[in-house]
This record gives structure tokens, sequence and C-alpha cells, in this order.
């Protein structure tokens, strides 16, 4: 199966001023030998046809397979998190998932996916809706970590009621081709939106990160934090647009990315923006780009500490900035003690 051949399916290319720097043929153009739709090994969830109408063509490449949709459904306050564990396996196979998780009204939640692959040439689409109910939360922690071979396309979808929390973090460990897709459209007042992300990259892996947030209710906050160690010659991109329309009175919109080039063949192609229609807000963007810090290295090595071990220490410093916004301390010490190893 070639995905660009499948029959009423609208593809984006990097020709497309959202998908600029994005190359997406290489992907397009396989010839996979199966197709395959990825397996909850839960009991109990409800299936749905997903019906909806996304704003990004992306997720019709998932829906154009499999248009089916599980659904999760958190009613009751849980003391541990959940854990979705996705292991890619089958050589040459496209996958595809869709799973809508709802946090019913006035509920606290924590779920934490991870996909790991041990195939080759294989590829995984996967589409997540999030529904939060008023005064509720979630927080979302997503670990990818693929084989060099693989491609991987995550898109997301939130819509939060109001006076909900949503804090969603990811770590893009893995090698090959990343696409992240997120939007999420503000539409209730009092929402707390956290996206975070930490994208840590090596030989020729890319890493894209597509987010658009729309604000369109009052006294909202969205806060886009990203960071990027590439060593090699990797390549990540980050595109992230804000729009803040007249009704959206006392929103706060922050966007911001570091990146730390490890390698003069490594590559960022940072694009942080905001569009902005009122005057009554809080607004900001940014976007840095360098290499360690030569004088702290020289201080750490003026007390004794070798070289390697110095560079380790910034480096460790600068990125897990990231596993420190994460609240819940179950999920934290997952994340400090994650292991490809234990999962494939």
């Amino acid at each position: 199966m070639l995905i660009n051949e499948i029959k009423g399916l609208t593809l984006p290319n990097k020709k497309d001023e959202e998908f600029l720097k994005i190359n997406l043929e290489p992907l397009f153009s396989y010839n996979f030998k199966n197709v395959q739709t990825y397996e909850f090994d839960i009991m109990g969830l409800k299936t749905v046809d997903d019906e909806k109408s996304y704003e990004s063509v992306l997720f019709n490449i998932t829906k154009s397979i499999d248009k089916t949709q599980k659904i999760i459904t958190i009613n009751k306050n849980i003391a541990e998190p959940i854990f979705l564990i996705h292991k890619i396996k089958e050589d040459e196979t496209f996958f595809t998932n869709s799973l809508k998780i709802e946090v019913a009204k006035d509920i606290k939640a924590q779920v934490v996916e991870v996909f790991v692959s041990s195939s080759k040439n294989s590829a995984y689409s996967v589409n997540r809706s999030f529904e939060l109910g008023q005064n509720s939360s979630l927080e979302y922690v997503k670990i990818q970590d693929f084989d060099v071979s693989n491609s991987f396309i995550f898109n997301s979808y939130i819509e939060q009621k109001e006076s909900s929390t949503l804090d969603f973090t990811n770590f893009e460990y893995g090698n090959g081709f990343i696409l992240n897709n997120f939007i999420n459209n503000i539409n209730s007042e009092n929402i707390t939106y956290n996206l975070n992300g930490l994208v840590k990259l090596k030989d020729d892996t890319t890493c894209s990160n597509l987010i658009r947030t729309i604000h369109n209710a009052q006294n909202s906050i969205s806060d886009i934090n990203y960071k990027h160690s590439l060593k090699d010659s990797s390549k990540a991109v980050f595109k992230a647009k804000s729009l803040v329309n007249e009704t959206a009175l006392g929103t706060k919109a922050f966007q911001n990315t570091n990146t730390i080039l490890l390698s003069d063949d490594a590559v960022i192609f940072a694009q942080p923006h905001l569009e902005i229609y009122i005057d009554e807000l809080e607004a900001s963007h940014g976007a840095t780009t360098g290499t360690l810090d030569k004088e702290q290295l020289l201080y750490l090595q003026a007390r004794g500490i070798p070289k390697d071990l110095a560079y380790d220490i910034l480096l460790k410093a600068f990125e897990e900035k990231i596993a420190n916004n994460i609240k819940d301390e179950i999920i934290k010490e997952f994340i400090e003690n994650y292991e490809r190893s234990k999962y494939v």
C-alpha cells in the first residue's frame, strides 16, 4: 500500500506553508506490504465511528484506513496513572490507531502513552482526541522511541470545557521520521493548557512539531515550551501558531523554544508565531539556538570535574527542565527511570 495512492485522500506536501521544511514524500510514496489497525489490550472499550471533520488533513490518513475510534472515559478520580504501551514489531507494516480520552466534570486523571518500535520500514499513524469536562484536569505524557527506519505521525485534537486544565508533555527519543500535530481551539473560559516537549535527537532523525492554538474565550492560558537537544545530522522543525481573537479578553499566550546544537550538522527550524487581535492580554514568544555554555564547562572543569562529565551535567540540566514540569510523582519517576530496553 502507498499512502499517496489512497483514493479520495488529500495529502499535504512540503510546498504548503504549514508543512514547509518537512519532507513527507518518502513516507507517502513507500510501498508497505501490510496495513493493520493497532488494537488495545483493554477489554470493554467503547468503539464508535469517528465522524468529526478535523482542521488538519493529517487526521485523515488514519481515518482513511480505519474510521473507528476507541474511547476511554474517566469518570472517577484515579490514584495512579493509566499506562498505555504500544509496541510495533512487524516489519513493512503501516499501523493506525485512534483513541478519545474523556475526563468527566470535576475529575483529575493522569495518562501515559509509550510508543516504541523494533521493526524495519514500518509506520504508525495515531489520532488522539482529548475531551475535558468542566473543572477537570488531565496530565498526559507521551514517550516516542522509534527505530531508525520507521515513521510516526501523532495527531492530537483537544476540547476543554470551562475551568479545565491540560498538562501535555512529550518526550521524543527515537530515530526515523517523526511528525507531531497539536490542535486546541479554546472555546471556554478559564482554560489552562500547558504543552511541553523535549526533542532529543541523533543520527539522521527528523522530528517536526506543528502546534496550533486558537483562543476564542476569555481568561484562558496557553503556555508552549519546547527544548531541543540535537546531535549528528538530526533535524527538528518547531512551528507554533497561537491565534487570539477579539472575544478572548484576558488571554495569556506564551511560546518558547530553546535548542542546543551538539554538532555542526544538526539543524533546527524554529518558527514561534503569535497572531493577536486584542490589547487586553499577556503574550510573549521566543526562540534561542546555541551550544553548551563554554564558560560553564570551564567552571565545572576548574573544580575538578572531567570535561566529558561536565558536558553531560550541563546537558542533563538543560533537558531535565521539561521533566521537572510534570506534576505526578509516579510519572516523574517513570520518566527518570525510562529505558528503551524494557519494551523492545
